[in-house]
């Protein structure tokens, strides 16, 4: 009975969506921007483009960074069966994500801070909980790690999310305990193996529950990295045109719109983080 009603729900939240004015997060939003995401990482020749730093004109227009994301991630991410892959952050906790065949041929563990209503344990997936500052891992352990828009969260206010943590009060300040979690990732990946990590960038933004990294705080992951290993960066950047791959320079001025308070909203169409770095590691 429940998936009979879910499959006629979902549908009927696209439609209203459709045909209403197609703003961010209203009725019927993720079920449109999950839908896109599911077609964008089974598209190969799309992942070929991202692979190639190359977005289609009009690419993601009114959707959130998550739908330049996957596709960067999973365009990067190796076709090898039987690799060891961590998603620190639990970003592929999701029935689109872990149907790819890409992904059921891979021995996944994920890593978050609480359970979640929705898991997958009888795909033979892992799950693991607790601060990504403090892993039980193994050093050396994981072929691939994937850390989607996860870092900009430690040490901020998540009882959005749901969790009581200690947090920073002060909007102003700068938090550097992301660099932990880098430390972390570094130190359970292993010799050859590749990171993949992002988060959104541009100006300093402190929203409470996440903050924007600039140039110095970003400048700071690739000091860690670089002394493990080899480092690529990417940019992809949001207007009202899509989604497309820039220069660090030219996203350095974005800024990001909270829409649980309306601030930096303005008038592009953009549903959160205008501009978010794309880094690739290989570990020596």
């Amino acid at each position: 009975m429940i998936q009979t009603i879910k499959k006629y729900i979902s549908p009927f939240r696209k439609l209203v969506y459709n045909n209403s004015s197609k703003k961010p997060w209203s009725y019927g939003y993720l079920d449109i921007r999950w839908d896109l995401t599911e077609k964008n990482i089974r598209n190969e020749n799309l992942l070929k483009s991202f692979a190639d730093n190359n977005i289609p004109n009009g690419f993601g227009i009114a959707l959130d960074e998550r739908i330049v994301e996957y596709p960067w991630i999973f365009s990067r991410l190796s076709k090898n069966k039987g690799t060891k892959i961590l998603d620190a952050g639990s970003t592929f906790n999701f029935p689109e994500i872990v149907s790819l065949e890409s992904i059921k041929n891979k021995e996944l563990s994920i890593y978050t801070f609480y359970p979640e209503s929705i898991n997958f344990i009888n795909n033979r997936i892992s799950y693991a909980f607790g601060d990504l500052r403090d892993m039980p891992f193994k050093d050396n352990f994981y072929e691939e790690v994937v850390c989607l828009s996860t870092i900009e969260h430690v040490d901020m206010d998540n009882s959005i999310y749901g969790y009581e943590l200690e947090k920073i009060k002060d909007l102003k300040v700068k938090s550097y305990e992301y660099l932990k979690v880098i430390d972390e990732l570094i130190r359970v990946l292993k010799p050859n193996g590749k990171l993949l990590l992002t988060f959104p960038y541009g100006k300093f933004e402190n929203y409470g529950f996440f903050q924007q990294f600039d140039a110095e705080m970003t400048n700071r992951i690739f000091e860690k990295l670089s002394t493990f290993g080899v480092v690529k960066d990417d940019y992809i950047l949001y207007s009202q045109s899509g989604w497309q791959f820039k220069t660090a320079a030219e996203c350095d001025d974005s800024l990001s719109y909270n829409p649980h308070t309306g601030q930096g909203k303005g008038t592009d169409g953009a549903a959160h983080c205008r501009c978010v770095c794309c880094i690739e590691f290989i570990k020596n």
